[in-house]
């Protein structure tokens, strides 16, 4: 996938989601809650999570959240509401079994991890997300250090050998691996999944291998946000715009 094969062309979603011969898989950040200042500031919320059981049991299980946060923090913001979850981008990844597997620790992540605790200490408006196979680097309450964080996880990156993966006001070191794209499509080789149409919604560039993981699977992405280069076929405005149509579904 290259920005090349992109395209900015987008529509509305269907009117109403079809849930008969669907598989949902949803992005949680910027899709289903709004973006705070801090990952912590997301907290369970009744609607969002009534609205997910209700689906997950409407779709018969053929419902997963797919997103860059880890494991617990997944289960902590949907009460374990939702038994398919991929964390971290992928590197994490829970069936309908309840069996997780996960990627092995890279190496480099001690040392990136020492190197980003030293840069936060000195700005309490920065924040280290430490997720065990990955660290993000929240800037958002410190735009003007922007460029500072970019550059030392470019360094980092270089120098470790860790993937350095952009995204709304975040940088991340991960370890090299499974990406949205994939564990969508180890979902849909999976039952309950297998053989269902998928419809993939996310807001950011991360979630760009899911959209595209999703219209090679036969199904179709749909951005969360404002217009851009996207392997989506559809968009919405926002979280409550997504809601909405999520409870529209039938």
């Amino acid at each position: 996938m290259s920005i090349d094969e992109l395209s900015i062309g987008l529509d509305q979603p269907p009117n109403q989601l079809i849930l008969d011969g669907a598989a949902l898989f949803l992005d949680l950040d910027g899709t289903l809650a709004p973006i705070a200042a801090r990952p912590e500031d997301v907290r369970p919320d009744p609607r969002r999570n009534t609205l997910l059981t209700k689906l997950a049991q409407r779709l018969h299980g053929r419902l997963a959240v797919v997103s860059g946060r880890s494991l617990d923090d997944i289960d902590r913001i949907l009460e374990g509401r939702i038994a398919c979850v991929a964390a971290i981008h992928g590197l994490v990844r829970r069936d309908a079994h309840g069996v997780v597997g996960e990627a092995p620790q890279h190496p480099g992540l001690a040392a990136a991890r020492a190197a980003l605790i030293d840069f936060v200490a000195a700005d309490p408006r920065l924040l280290m997300e430490d997720k065990s196979l990955s660290l993000t680097l929240h800037y958002r309450l410190a735009p003007d250090r922007a460029q500072e964080a970019v550059d030392l996880a470019e360094r980092l990156a270089t120098v470790t050998g860790l993937a350095l993966q952009p995204g709304d006001m975040v940088v991340e070191l991960r370890t090299p691996g499974a990406s949205k794209g994939d564990a969508i499509r180890a979902f849909m080789a999976e039952t309950p999944f297998r053989g269902a149409r998928p419809v993939f919604l996310g807001d950011d560039m991360t979630d760009e291998h899911g959209f595209f993981a999703a219209q090679q699977l036969g199904g179709y992405g749909v951005l969360v946000g404002p217009p851009r280069r996207t392997a989506a076929r559809y968009r919405m405005e926002g979280v409550e715009a997504t809601l909405a149509w999520l409870e529209q579904a039938r």
